[in-house]
């Protein structure tokens, strides 16, 4: 028998999260009276841990795919995307150039050296790019003063038959906390005053948050990016996946396979972290960081025993952790566990309580845990 540890993936849930950004967008654009915007859905990292065949499937009605690896964009061509790909870093090295060709793959272009590999290529069609300012992130993209000369050089570009679309993009440093988007827009707006070609500017934070910037109200094309959101877990330190409707894609489950009875001032895990203030029961749960699950998660980090909320306890081990059976009575060998997911925590909560994100345990799911692809709802 396997290890009992495994992590479902559920395919309506990620349909069902990219339907409502769709109506958190469509609403948008109504009030404001102009087009709702289309969606590149982000699949980088593997679809953030849920696979990219199955955000293929999950994502089919999105505008586009969004993703990082040359490999990964090859793959979804070769599972029967048809649509417009982005490449979010864009290319390396010329080689790469003919990867994107053949393969028809829209580039994120960011610096000269990228535009002087362009130039040197012999592609057979055009190539559709989005040109990137950094508005403030100061990773990846043009400086404000040199955008319009690296446009104008673009545009150059599509004059010779070299480019297709030219779409003018950013991305938002803090459009998940107080800050906001505005500065970065007011930066955005000066840089590209007066260029022509649409726009990409929401990641998932934007694009829940401030809808409104990403409606088109002239005809220019605009283009949002959500990564975390359409997998069920939010972008914001202050509202959770549910409250925008969002559903867990991706369920982390295992069993109790041990059990231990600890006397009061006994001491349970590694160093001995958590010492019981009384008698108490502990579970042992198939599962450590070695699975992808947080080592750092500290006692109270919430779990799920047959349906009955309850906690961590003591230090996470590379293959177990243990956990507080008190409010489970009933919990012996075999007991059904949620880690994370439908039934049980959301993957925000454990995250919060382990001082991370719930993008990190996602994408840090470990290969030897069992996958298993959920293609109908459950009931």
């Amino acid at each position: 028998m396997p290890r009992p540890i495994c992590a479902s993936i559920s395919i309506p849930a990620l349909r069902h999260n990219l339907s409502a950004v769709r109506r958190h967008l469509d609403q948008a654009a109504q009030a404001a009276g102009g087009e709702s915007a289309s969606i590149w859905a982000v699949i980088k990292a593997n679809a953030y841990g849920h696979g990219i065949e199955r955000a293929v499937a999950g994502f089919s009605a999105a505008q586009g795919l969004a993703m990082l690896d040359l490999d990964e964009a090859v793959r979804c061509r070769e599972a029967g995307w048809g649509g417009p790909i982005l490449l979010l870093e864009g290319f390396f090295n010329p080689s790469d150039l003919e990867i994107v060709d053949r393969y028809h793959l829209t580039t994120t272009v960011h610096d000269d050296a990228q535009l002087d590999m362009i130039e040197a290529a012999h592609l057979t069609r055009r190539l559709d790019i989005q040109l990137k300012l950094n508005s403030g992130m100061n990773r990846l993209g043009y400086a404000p003063a040199a955008y319009a000369a690296a446009y104008a050089r673009a545009e150059k570009l599509h004059q010779r038959g070299v480019l297709g679309s030219i779409i003018k993009m950013t991305h938002f440093a803090t459009a998940d906390g107080p800050q906001g988007i505005t500065e970065a827009m007011a930066i955005f707006a000066r840089a590209t005053e007066g260029l022509a070609g649409g726009v990409s500017v929401c990641n998932s934070a934007a694009t829940l948050r401030f809808p409104e910037i990403a409606v088109s109200r002239d005809g220019t094309p605009q283009w949002v990016r959500p990564g975390v959101c359409l997998y069920g877990a939010t972008p914001f330190p202050d509202a959770t996946a549910a409250s925008y409707g969002l559903r867990a894609a991706m369920t982390l489950t295992s069993e109790i396979i041990g059990v231990q009875s600890v006397s009061a001032g006994g001491t349970v895990g590694y160093g001995a972290t958590f010492r019981a203030d009384r008698r108490m029961r502990v579970g042992v749960v198939a599962c450590g960081y070695a699975d992808g699950y947080p080592r750092h998660a500290p006692t109270g980090t919430p779990i799920t025993v047959a349906g009955v909320p309850t906690r961590v306890v003591g230090r996470v081990s590379m293959d177990m952790i243990t956990v507080d059976l008190d409010p489970v009575p009933n919990a012996g060998i075999g007991a059904p566990v949620v880690l994370w997911g439908e039934g049980g925590p959301s993957v925000d909560e454990v995250a919060q309580a382990a001082g991370t994100l719930g993008y990190e345990l996602m994408c840090a799911l470990a290969p030897r845990v069992r996958v298993q692809t959920l293609s109908v709802n459950k009931p």
